[in-house]
């Protein structure tokens, strides 16, 4: 494809002259209900036979930084880790429409039209049930569907998808981060909740102990509950996935740093060093980061993680 996989605005973007089946929400974490709406708009590009683009219309920052800057929702997905994960599903085009006050300002009547003039290419538009846009939020799936009618549009949207009778939102999966119920998180979610990143240098004091750590320094926006994870790691490019344990927090026995560190100790032998991309897969939550009066005691805790993770990894492999 010519055109750009990922843009940071749709004004000026030209198509090509094929036809563009969006799909348009914040789409923060991308889960299950985010996956049905997108999923739409791939498989339209695919079987529309008119050899149409599927994209996706997002925003950075969350509107919620203009509109409600004292209490914004911190985002679950930075704005390149997302454009990674819809490419990674299938999405051709992914648009990072930047929000500002300007288009928190836009009234609804003008979105659609706005957004078709900008994209004369637009056939159809993919959102979920309860989307919401311009100001005040004031535009609805009622508004949406009369204007593209006018407009020679399609829509469709997906309803909300319910995990044990609640809907499943990004809200839902913030909380469950913060708290440290990743198993929860990642039901909702549809995969495992993840990191990427580079691996770092760190200070050797994993290796004295006997549990050599891969150190990746990553501070999301909204970072999860500092503690002691079973994970998954993966080589970029490898294809190969090893179990280990992983603490993430700001080290208080050694140093009580500020900046949280992410440190992964493999059950396996690795040949990923400093400098090295991976992936790592948040799997189960074992226990809160905590400090230790001694080395030796934090080298028997970390002993007891490890056994935890393996009995962790081995029922899960029993169980299918």
């Amino acid at each position: 494809m010519d055109l750009p996989a990922t843009v940071e605005s749709y004004n000026g973007l030209d198509l090509g002259g094929k036809a563009l089946h969006l799909a348009i929400g914040m789409f923060d974490g991308v889960h299950l209900g985010h996956q049905a709406v997108i999923d739409a708009a791939i498989h339209s590009a695919r079987s529309g036979g008119d050899e149409g683009l599927s994209g996706v219309l997002t925003f950075w920052p969350h509107p919620s930084r203009i509109v409600s800057p004292k209490k914004p929702a911190r985002q679950i997905m930075m704005p390149e880790i997302k454009s990674q994960f819809l490419h990674e599903l299938g999405v051709q085009i992914v648009i990072q429409q930047r929000f500002d006050s300007a288009l928190a300002e836009t009234e609804a009547e003008d979105f659609l039209p706005g957004l078709k003039k900008a994209l004369p290419g637009l056939k159809s538009v993919y959102v979920g049930e309860n989307y919401h846009f311009g100001r005040g939020r004031r535009g609805g799936l009622p508004l949406l569907v009369q204007q593209a009618g006018e407009l020679g549009l399609g829509v469709y949207s997906a309803p909300r998808i319910k995990r044990n009778g609640r809907d499943i939102s990004s809200t839902r999966i913030r909380a469950n981060l913060i708290e440290g119920k990743i198993e929860k998180a990642n039901d909702l979610l549809g995969y495992a909740y993840f990191s990427r990143g580079t691996v770092e240098s760190g200070m050797g004091r994993g290796a004295k102990l006997g549990f050599p750590t891969l150190n990746l320094s990553w501070n999301p926006e909204l970072p999860p509950a500092f503690g002691v994870y079973a994970v998954m790691v993966l080589a970029e490019g490898s294809g190969k996935y090893c179990p280990g344990v992983a603490n993430y927090g700001v080290r208080p026995t050694f140093s009580d740093q500020s900046v949280p560190i992410l440190e992964i100790h493999l059950f396996d032998e690795t040949s990923l060093g400093p400098g090295d991309n991976m992936k790592v897969l948040w799997k189960s939550f074992l226990r809160p980061e905590k400090r230790f009066s001694d080395s030796e005691a934090l080298k028997s805790q970390v002993s007891s993680d490890k056994a935890q993770a393996v009995k962790f990894f081995s029922d899960k492999m029993n169980t299918g």
